[in-house]
């Protein structure tokens, strides 16, 4: 394994049966990556924006914390679970699953990166503008 950048169609990326042998095959896997590296762009926006939506949903005050809380429930043995808590308890679950794949999927990234080979990494540094380009404007504060 060439442990410099390299302008070569033959490479294995990150299994190994993604084997490439030809230009043919080198092109469509830059187009994978770059592929991938869009999603990565696109899920870090997403989860930033969906955090952002939840912290601005959660309520702030006592007053709206007590109101989501089930009043008719104290003679049961347990405490209730009022709603804003557990709606936070959902959303911060499902953020901590978004973070995985992005994480997952940044690993790849950046395993295909380490092949050492160049068109795979224009392929991620494109993938990677073309991904904040068409993510950004998806932050907008609405």
């Amino acid at each position: 394994m060439e442990m410099h950048f390299i302008f070569s169609d033959k490479v294995v990326l990150l299994f190994d049966f993604w084997r490439v042998h030809s230009p043919a095959g080198i092109a469509v896997s830059v187009l994978v990556v770059l592929l991938l590296a869009v999603l990565y762009e696109s899920i870090k926006f997403a989860k930033t924006k969906l955090l952002y939506r939840t912290l601005v949903n959660m309520p702030t005050s006592t007053s709206e914390r007590l109101e989501g809380t089930d009043q008719d429930s104290s003679s049961s043995e347990s405490p209730p679970v009022s709603r804003p808590r557990l709606r936070w308890w959902l959303s911060h679950f499902g953020l901590s699953l978004i973070h995985v794949v992005q994480v997952v999927i940044g690993y790849f990234v950046m395993l295909a990166v380490m092949s050492y080979n160049t068109w795979i990494f224009l392929g991620v540094v494109l993938g990677a503008a073309v991904g904040y380009y068409l993510a950004y404007p998806l932050l907008s504060i609405d």
